[in-house]
């Protein structure tokens, strides 16, 4: 038990079967109410960039269809603003749609540490840095919370890799762990007193997370000073009576009778129910914090689709320009690339947002009335590189002085629950890449992906333009910068090796 902790009577009384429902959720998003106190229930929804209250029945994994919000660009791009403010509008902004969705809590922001570049959830990151993660998911929960909405800080802890995420045990020495490691966790609870936090699925030095008294209670709550609730990452429950002996107090999602095992584990020894007075006083605690929620105002859906533009362009990092930007005009400009029209503009998993309004590139030109001189020049998910595709686009880039490509990582490169095999791109845009830059004309890179790739043409083109995941308005985003009406004055927040052989997490 975390020593701050004294239990009110009020929550001893209730009828222990009572107590026991109340340790998991109801379902996939809602939190049950007590009803004894005239607390009703609440729901939940993802995510870090964006809000996915699902229409019906739940998943983890951005399979069913949710309402529509803002995608903002994810983490991976909003780092490279090193902007506070810009972060805490945006949760602000999400908080907003929140109440619009009669959504309680949000499950965000990810503070994890990029540790390895492969790691297929590096966009849903902000660095490898520990202090920049800290400070921009503070920020987050400052804004989304300003407006009374809570956040939950995912996730605690040491959760680097999708692969294996469910098991793995994170074998780190003590000087890594607190310095690195938990470092943007203890940033962000002492700053922005986050009113959740979820524990991770993996084990560390040997113990799952939602079981790890050291880290739940020792470190969280006696050393922090953390005051909120634990819950679980759906599904992260190993044990279910040392969970709740060691911090965990919410189980999600709640599937079946719970309660029975849970009653069973208590006549066993296995359970106290001092240990679950403590775990309900934190629910209640909860309850308290958004049971005068407002619910239902306009959800500002166009305002926030403005500022996920001025997001986007602004945190976009320019690479490399030598003297091509920007551009004048795209009267004389090719642009290729399937990304241009289809544009990689969020990951896939639990953060997928059903975007209220996607522009791409192309559709923003449109909007604009200026002329696309276009070609797809590659399908849009692979590495088969079409020749009818790349034939076209290299014919295009033959009558026009200026070539702009669209590149990067398609969708199935990277993903919750699994990590990416390469770090390079997909054939098929190294190839038109390649073939652009024999024309010996200008060329420029627009690179969408989650994470770091190997850039093995950066020395042989004009200009290099990094987007990360730029969300819903990455189209008008990208026009902008191009056309120099916004200056990108993003700065990369992570490392980015030459190749895989220089990732020292990859040996």
């Amino acid at each position: 038990m975390a020593q701050y902790q004294k239990i009110p009577d009020e929550i001893k009384l209730l009828p222990l079967k009572k107590k026991l429902e109340l340790l998991y959720g109801d379902g996939f998003w809602k939190v049950r109410g007590i009803e004894d106190f005239g607390l009703k229930p609440f729901l939940v929804a993802d995510g870090p960039h964006g809000l996915r209250k699902q229409v019906d029945k739940g998943d983890q994994l951005g399979i069913m269809a949710a309402f529509p919000a803002t995608c903002f660009p994810t983490a991976s791009l909003l780092a490279c603003s090193f902007d506070q403010d810009l972060i805490f509008q945006m949760g602000q902004a999400i908080a907003r749609e929140a109440l619009h969705q009669h959504v309680a809590v949000v499950l965000g922001p990810g503070v994890n540490i990029k540790r390895n570049p492969l790691c297929g959830r590096n966009f849903e990151y902000f660095s490898e840095d520990p202090l920049l993660s800290g400070k921009m998911g503070a920020a987050f929960i400052k804004g989304v919370q300003s407006r009374g909405v809570g956040t939950s800080l995912k996730h605690y802890a040491a959760n680097n890799q999708e692969t294996n995420r469910l098991t793995i045990n994170a074998v780190i020495d003590a000087r890594a762990l607190h310095e690195i490691y938990l470092k943007p966790f203890e940033i962000a609870v002492k700053e922005a007193k986050p009113y959740t936090i979820m524990c991770s699925y993996n084990r560390i030095n040997g113990t799952y997370s939602s079981e790890n008294n050291w880290l739940l209670n020792d470190v969280l709550r006696n050393k922090w000073g953390y005051r909120g609730l634990v819950v679980t990452d759906w599904g992260a429950i190993n044990d279910d009576f040392l969970a709740r002996k060691s911090g965990t107090d919410l189980e999600m999602p709640g599937i079946g009778r719970r309660d029975i095992n849970l009653k069973r584990g208590i006549k066993k020894g296995l359970l106290d129910e001092d240990d679950v007075n403590v775990c309900v006083n934190n629910i209640y605690e909860l309850h308290l914090k958004v049971k005068e929620l407002e619910y239902g105002n306009d959800g500002h859906y166009e305002e926030h689709f403005s500022l996920a533009r001025k997001i986007a362009a602004e945190s976009s990092v320019l690479l490399k320009n030598n003297g091509v930007l920007p551009l004048k005009s795209f009267d004389n400009v090719a642009i290729l690339g399937a990304f241009a029209a289809l544009p990689r503009y969020q990951g896939t998993g639990s953060s997928k947002v059903n975007p209220f309004r996607l522009v791409s590139f192309i559709e923003a030109l449109k909007n604009e009335n200026i002329k696309a001189n276009y070609a797809l020049g590659y399908k849009s998910n692979g590495d088969e590189i079409d020749d009818k595709f790349e034939q076209e686009a290299l014919e295009l880039a033959k009558q026009k002085d200026i070539i702009v490509i669209f590149a990067g990582l398609p969708d199935a490169y990277e993903s919750e629950g699994f990590d990416r095999s390469k770090m390079s791109l997909p054939d098929s845009h190294l190839s038109l890449i390649e073939k652009v830059v024999a024309l010996k004309k200008k060329v420029i890179i627009i690179l969408a992906g989650g994470s770091v790739m190997e850039l093995p043409f950066a020395d042989q083109v004009d200009g290099l333009l990094l987007t990360y995941l730029a969300g819903e308005a990455c189209g008008p985003a990208v026009v902008d910068v191009l056309l120099g009406r916004v200056n990108p004055s993003g700065k990369l927040p992570e490392t980015w090796p030459l190749t895989y052989k220089d990732v020292p997490s990859g040996n």
